[in-house]
């Protein structure tokens, strides 16, 4: 155990002096803070100290440690000196490779290389880095900043356990839902902002369809309406056959018991609408394609993350009062209220049911119907916000739902037998 720790301890030094190494190949000698040598020698000594520290006492591991500190804070005051250039990164990757030296000779073999191969992944894409740097723009940067407190300032600290009344709610997997969607959203935005304008409708409705076709379909109606030219029924049809990816994924990842049954209730409807998509862009492939960066829009907002945990919280309730007074039959219903109006919520209530609180043929009959419910409102935004213009895209929906709901009717009657 104590030999795989030096030899972890030296191969993480050695891992992150390699890049270093080549990064300053050119350098005379004795300008470099640390070098090849430098630090395989920085994470050796790690773990000879971490097992000095361990053998003789913490104080007496202290006092090498202090002094190689001491010695890479010297050595870049001198480099900082005598180039004039404040770059910190070397000094800093030598004091990580101290550290991940430490932690293998603690017992960590397997964490240390982890963080040395990340560590050195992150060195050795300077310029990836920087040109991501400078194609975002402040309301990127803001963005991220959102999404990092959603996702990490708030998640990790939440309860697990079930609270309020029936004991409907987890903190925890509530705002995971605002974390999932928000992620969705917030990934397609910055893939829009990367490839969307350059690319057209095509790559709107793709990107747009992984978190609202419903949001797709009302902006590209509107450029219909407007008389635009552009492939704006391709687009909506497309929007739609994503959204039947999308939610095949999150019922695969948060309710898998109820995958397959799903899998049969709108797998046709899916195919059907992948079809559809496929000749309404070949029809469209003469028209102009023309992003639109309003159906991709910064998604990162406070008050629709709140509303949405509400609506989910609201729905969650729903169910358990249901569960509780009706059985099966109430909890199918609840959901197929519940979901009409966001079938992603349905999902993630469904998810957080005990294995047997519903046939997953049923809760999959459910998540159909409101599935369904989503197709005809998006059918009718396309009517109404388009009008004439929109009714190539009216029907290109509608095959996709007179599928589904054909499946629909067989799943009852499979179920009423």
């Amino acid at each position: 155990m104590i030999v795989r720790g030096l030899i972890a301890a030296v191969a993480a030094g050695l891992l992150i002096g390699i890049e270093r190494g080549w990064r300053f190949r050119d350098s005379r000698d004795g300008s470099r803070v640390a070098g090849l040598r430098t630090f395989t020698l920085l994470g050796a000594a790690g773990g000879l100290i971490a097992l000095i520290a361990k053998f003789l006492g913490p104080l007496v591991g202290a006092v090498p440690l202090a002094g190689i500190v001491a010695v890479l804070v010297v050595g870049y005051a001198k480099s900082v000196s005598g180039s004039g250039q404040r770059d910190a990164t070397s000094v800093v990757a030598a004091v990580i490779a101290l550290a991940l030296g430490l932690l293998a000779g603690s017992g960590q073999a397997g964490l240390a290389i982890a963080g040395a191969a990340l560590t050195t992944l992150v060195l050795a894409t300077r310029q990836q880095s920087h040109r991501f740097l400078n194609r975002l723009s402040r309301r990127d940067v803001n963005s991220l900043a959102y999404y990092s407190v959603i996702a990490g300032g708030v998640l990790p600290f939440l309860p697990n356990d079930r609270f309020g009344p029936y004991g409907a709610w987890k903190p925890f997997q509530l705002w995971l839902v605002v974390v999932l969607v928000t992620g969705f959203s917030f990934a397609s935005y910055i893939a829009n902002r990367l490839i969307g304008e350059r690319k057209g409708t095509l790559a709107t409705a793709i990107i747009g369809g992984a978190y609202s076709s419903t949001a797709v379909t009302a902006s590209l109606a509107e450029r219909m309406r407007t008389g635009a030219k552009g492939p704006w029924t391709a687009g909506i049809a497309i929007a739609t056959a994503v959204m039947f990816i999308r939610i095949l994924v999150l019922v695969g990842l948060l309710a898998s018991p109820v995958f397959w049954p799903i899998v049969r209730v709108i797998g046709p409807a899916m195919i059907a609408a992948w079809i559809v998509s496929l000749v309404a862009w070949r029809r469209s492939r003469h028209e102009k394609e023309s992003g639109d960066a309003k159906a991709a829009r910064n998604p990162i907002a406070l008050l629709p993350a709140l509303g949405f945990l509400a609506a989910v919280a609201g729905a969650a309730l729903l169910v358990r009062w249901s569960q509780a007074n009706f059985g099966e039959n109430g909890v199918a219903w609840s959901l197929f209220v519940a979901g009409s109006f966001d079938v992603d919520a349905a999902i993630i209530t469904l998810s957080g049911l005990p294995n047997d609180a519903v046939v997953p043929t049923t809760a999959a009959f459910a998540l159909g119907g409101t599935v369904a419910i989503n197709m005809a409102f998006k059918m009718a935004v396309a009517g109404v916000t388009a009008r004439r213009q929109g009714l190539a895209a009216v029907a290109a929906l509608g095959v996709s739902l007179i599928v589904l709901v054909a499946t629909l009717g067989w799943t009852w009657l499979i179920m009423s037998k």
